[in-house]
């Protein structure tokens, strides 16, 4: 204890004799020839002809101008590209500085495409009077009435001539939308099985791998916490548009839309397995390979064995 208490002294000692010493200079010294090099640095610059931008902007600021940039005085291009990245709120205070700018038609009409990518009213001549920020102020309150009860909220954005009065044009307003509560749009697409189909044949799955073209299918339509008959449902529809998607390589795999109902059952309860903290004895590869084969014999190994570890590696193909 007394010989640690001697080597902490001893170390604080030799310290403040290091920089107390001629070699070292104090914060305030270091500071002052930090700025003279600076300084230094700047007007040999400036005398040689370069451009200091600093000064630049200084120069061109007033002490009434100083703070950010009016828009007004950049190119239109410039101030267009800079207000796109605002959200709907910043821009509309944006329009309490620069009403004309923030109040482009172009500018609200990205924001209406990039959130709710598919309206039927896209497609339509505008009628008299009518403005994107109109129409996102539509789109949003139709929005919020929605994932209140989605009945209204669709009766809302037909009454306002947002959307036609059908089950493709429903199904592409909700394929193209993030902004709807998937537990709401669960039970919407439970109850109108005509919009369903639909949104199903908007999926393209051609050339993808099993696991990642259901993990792409329920990131659209969100599968039901517990098993019933909406899930079986979804699976079926599914695995023949899985199907029509890949005619060659169900037809070199030897697989029907059965066999990848079978599949795709076989990779829900592995994913629920493997991610399952509840469960602590985990199916091994060879388990799955066996259970998977014994219900769909014509299935190789190897492709089995393919699936696991997409699972394995990837996670659950309905989280």
């Amino acid at each position: 204890m007394g010989q640690g208490l001697w080597r902490v002294a001893r170390n604080q000692h030799l310290q403040q004799e290091a920089y107390s010493e001629p070699g070292y200079l104090s914060r305030e010294q270091s500071r002052r020839v930090t700025s003279g090099n600076i300084s230094h640095s700047s007007h040999r610059k400036q005398a040689q002809g370069g451009i200091d931008i600093y000064h630049l902007l200084k120069a061109r600021k007033s002490k009434e101008q100083e703070g950010f940039i009016n828009l007004e005085m950049l190119p239109p291009e410039l101030s267009f590209t800079i207000l796109s990245y605002l959200n709907a709120t910043d821009l509309c205070l944006a329009s309490c500085v620069w009403q004309d700018l923030a109040n482009d038609e172009l500018l609200w009409q990205g924001l209406c495409k990039s959130t709710w990518g598919h309206c039927s009213i896209y497609n339509k001549n505008p009628p008299l009077g009518f403005s994107f920020r109109k129409l996102y102020m539509q789109l949003d309150e139709g929005s919020l009435t929605f994932n209140a009860n989605p009945e209204e909220g669709v009766s809302y954005f037909m009454s306002k001539g947002i959307l036609d009065d059908s089950p493709k044009e429903i199904a592409k307003f909700i394929f193209c939308t993030r902004t709807l509560n998937w537990k709401k749009l669960r039970i919407y697409l439970d109850e109108r099985r005509d919009v369903l189909d639909d949104l199903v044949t908007l999926h393209n799955f051609r050339n993808q791998f099993l696991p990642n073209a259901l993990r792409e299918f329920f990131r659209h339509i969100h599968a039901p916490e517990e098993r019933g008959e909406y899930l079986e449902t979804l699976i079926t529809k599914f695995s023949h548009r899985f199907c029509a998607c890949n005619p060659d390589l169900m037809r070199e795999l030897g697989l029907s839309p059965d066999a990848v109902y079978v599949l795709c059952y076989s990779l829900i309860l592995l994913s629920i397995d493997l991610t399952s903290p509840h469960v602590k004895n985990k199916m091994s590869k060879r388990e799955f390979i066996r259970n998977t084969r014994r219900a769909a014999q014509n299935i190789s190994e190897d492709f089995v064995g393919h699936l696991y570890d997409n699972i394995y590696l990837i996670g659950h193909v309905a989280a």
